[in-house]
């Protein structure tokens, strides 16, 4: 492999790498909390691109108008979603959170496909995203660039609120002891309310970038990302911001790296993350920066 081309296939990474990280850490952020998955994760993801999708062709709002309009209403229904499946089941056993999270997200994928259709769509995009830029030898799309920098820009923000933030401490407090922290007059339900609003925030904003790398949209294009980024959150340490980055960037440059050292393996691209979840399980379950979590008694 030429040199060229392996910048190339390195910026690609750190694209796909960004993305698994911005929707591992909805993940993470949720279980650090609740210790939940939140299952329906991926499907927020997908309303990001279709609130872009029908904003610009429906409403023919400009396409950053449309953009920030979707994030905004994907966070929303994020806190929508905690307020009716969850909130209800904060005493409950696990078992039926967790249930209640299959459950919302079956509910939006059928409910999409109803709305919107099950048949695939264009995503419109400014032409300046699409102009390759060329370095050298080596071809780049904007997109490659553009998508890391806001994915920093974002979790430079998402740190700047939990820890130099009243709700962060909050959320940092919540995360050690819910009960201990809701005896000291903090509103529990509210900052877990701001805790999906923000994960939902960044998932949507990764599915816009989704949506624009691979400009196809379906109700039921979350499904494998949202995968790929739980198995990133696993492998950072589920339960850890900096983890959940760390595993989607690292996922990224081994899905795009071995695709690209041994072209011949490219139809097992998806096989190289379960095997890793595996190998993490097995070795350090508790993920690269995991923290081992102890049982009061």
């Amino acid at each position: 492999m030429s040199l060229d081309m392996f910048v190339q296939h390195l910026f690609n990474a750190l694209m796909l790498g960004s993305l698994y990280g911005l929707v591992a850490i909805g993940y993470t952020m949720v279980y650090g909390i609740l210790r939940l998955i939140n299952f329906a994760h991926g499907d927020i993801f997908m309303l990001g691109a279709y609130g872009v999708f029908w904003s610009v062709t429906l409403y023919k709002l400009p396409w950053f108008a449309a953009v920030a309009l979707s994030v905004v209403v994907v966070a929303g229904i994020g806190v929508m979603v905690d307020r009716i499946a969850y909130r209800p089941l904060r005493d409950a056993p696990r078992i039926s959170a967790l249930i209640s999270a299959i459950g919302v997200s079956f509910f939006i994928e059928n409910v999409c496909i109803v709305v919107f259709s099950g048949i695939p769509r264009p995503v419109p995009s400014p032409d300046w995203l699409v102009e390759v830029i060329e370095l050298g030898k080596v071809r780049i799309l904007p997109l490659a660039i553009l998508v890391p920098l806001v994915s920093l820009l974002l979790v430079a923000f998402l740190f700047w609120v939990v820890y130099r933030t009243k709700p962060g401490l909050a959320m940092r407090a919540i995360s050690k002891d819910i009960e201990t922290t809701r005896l000291m007059g903090v509103g529990v339900d509210r900052i877990i309310a701001l805790t999906f609003g923000l994960g939902s925030a960044l998932a949507a904003a990764a599915g816009i970038m989704w949506s624009l790398r691979y400009p196809q949209i379906h109700p039921l294009m979350g499904i494998f990302p949202g995968f790929k980024a739980f198995i990133a959150a696993v492998i950072g340490g589920i339960g850890s911001i900096q983890g959940a980055l760390l595993g989607g960037l690292m996922l990224g440059f081994i899905e795009i790296m071995i695709v690209a050292f041994m072209p011949s393996l490219s139809g097992y691209r998806d096989a190289f993350a379960f095997v890793l979840l595996i190998l993490i399980l097995l070795f350090k379950p508790t993920g690269l920066m995991g923290e081992k979590l102890e049982d009061k008694v």
